[in-house]
C-alpha cells in the first residue's frame, strides 16, 4: 500500500513539475517574440511581472528576472528538440544550474547526468563546480589489458577525481584518506559513479597461510566486476603495481562470481607522472588503471587546458 502511495505521489509531483517548466517555456517564448517584433525591453517586461504580482499574488516564481530567464530558456533550446524530453524532467532549479553553461555539449552532458542519476540541484552543483564533465573527457590511464576484457571501461573512470568533501589537509596519511572516504562514502559514490556499490574496507583476502587487506572494494553494476582501490598519498611509483595485481588474482581465484567478469584494480594516487604511467601500463597483464586524487576544487581553466592538449596529442597521433 505505501508503496503505490509513495509512486503516486511521485507521478504527480513529476506531472505537476513538466507542467510548469513547460509554461516558462512558453512564457519565454512568448517574450522572445515579442522583443524581436515589438521591441520589448526591460521595462515593459517589469510592467508585466508587476502586473502579474499584483493581479495573482499567490503565484510565485514571475520576478522580471526570472522572466528575462525564461527568455533565455527559450532561446538556448529552441533549435534543439533533442533536449527536450530531458529538461522537461528536471525542475527549474536544476535547468537554471545549467544554462549558465556555454557549451552545447556540457549543458547535454549535465541534463543526461542529472535525470540518470536522479541529482539534487546541490549535488547537479558540485558536479558542475568539479568540472566533471571535462573530466570526463579525461579517461585514467588504462592498461592494454583492461581495455581488452572490459571495452567499456573508459566510460566508468576518470583520470583525476576532486575529494573536496573530505576536507583533509593537504598533509595525511594513509589511514586518514581512508578513514574520510569511508566517512563520507556518498559523497564518494557520487564522485565515482552511480554504478559503483561499496563491498567493504580492508577486504581480507587469505592466500596460503597468509592475510592481505584491499583498501576499498567496490562492485561495478555496468561492468559486472569487483573494483579494487589501492590508496597511495605519494606520487605513483611502478612497484605499486605488483601489489594491485596480486589483489587481483586472488579476488579473481577466490571471490568473483562465476558469472562475474574480471576483477579491475584501481590505483588512487595524489600525484602522477603521465610519462611514467604510460611506462608502467605498456606491458601489465592485469586490468589496471591509474587515477589522482585531488583535495581542492579544480581550476576549470587549467582542466580544460589539460583536455585540449590531450585532444590535440590524439589527433596528432590518429594523423
Amino acid at each position: 500500500m505505501l508503496q503505490h502511495i509513495q509512486q503516486a505521489r511521485h507521478k504527480i509531483f513529476t506531472q505537476a513539475n513538466t507542467t510548469l517548466i513547460e509554461l516558462y517555456w512558453l512564457v519565454g517564448r512568448t517574450i522572445s517574440h515579442k522583443v524581436q517584433s515589438e521591441a520589448w525591453g526591460k521595462g515593459v517586461v517589469s510592467e508585466l511581472a508587476r502586473y502579474i504580482a499584483q493581479h495573482a499574488p499567490d503565484i510565485k516564481g514571475f520576478s522580471d528576472k526570472n522572466l528575462w530567464r525564461m527568455k533565455q530558456f527559450y532561446e538556448i533550446y529552441q533549435a534543439d528538440e533533442k533536449l527536450a524530453t530531458l529538461w522537461r524532467e528536471l525542475s527549474w532549479s536544476h535547468n537554471r544550474l545549467i544554462m549558465t553553461l556555454k557549451a552545447r555539449e556540457a549543458r547535454a552532458f549535465y541534463l543526461n547526468l542529472a535525470v540518470q542519476e536522479r541529482l539534487s540541484v546541490r549535488d547537479l552543483e558540485r558536479q558542475i563546480n568539479t568540472a566533471y564533465f571535462e573530466r570526463s573527457k579525461m579517461s585514467a590511464k588504462l592498461s592494454p589489458v583492461a581495455r581488452e576484457l572490459h571495452p567499456t571501461i573508459e566510460q566508468s573512470f576518470k583520470d583525476q577525481y576532486i575529494l573536496e568533501f573530505l576536507g583533509l589537509p593537504e598533509t595525511h596519511s594513509e589511514n586518514d584518506l581512508q578513514r574520510a572516504l569511508i566517512q563520507h562514502m556518498k559523497a564518494f559514490i557520487l564522485e565515482l559513479g552511480s554504478d559503483f556499490i561499496f563491498v567493504g574496507e580492508q577486504f581480507r583476502l587469505q592466500v596460503g597461510n597468509q592475510d592481505f587487506y584491499i583498501d576499498l572494494l567496490f562492485f561495478h553494476r555496468g561492468l559486472a566486476a569487483l573494483v579494487a582501490f589501492e590508496l597511495k598519498i605519494g606520487k605513483f611509483s611502478p612497484e605499486h603495481m605488483g601489489q594491485l595485481s596480486f589483489y587481483l588474482e586472488a579476488l579473481d581465484r577466490d571471490v568473483k562470481k562465476p558469472h562475474e567478469n574480471p576483477s579491475i584494480g584501481v590505483l588512487l594516487c595524489h600525484d602522477k607522472d603521465d610519462e611514467v604511467v604510460e611506462y608502467a601500463l605498456s606491458r601489465h597483464l592485469s586490468p589496471t588503471l591509474i587515477a589522482q586524487y585531488q583535495l581542492q576544487l579544480p581550476d576549470k581553466a587549467l582542466i580544460q587546458a589539460k583536455l585540449h592538449e590531450l585532444l590535440a596529442q590524439e589527433w596528432e597521433r590518429d594523423k
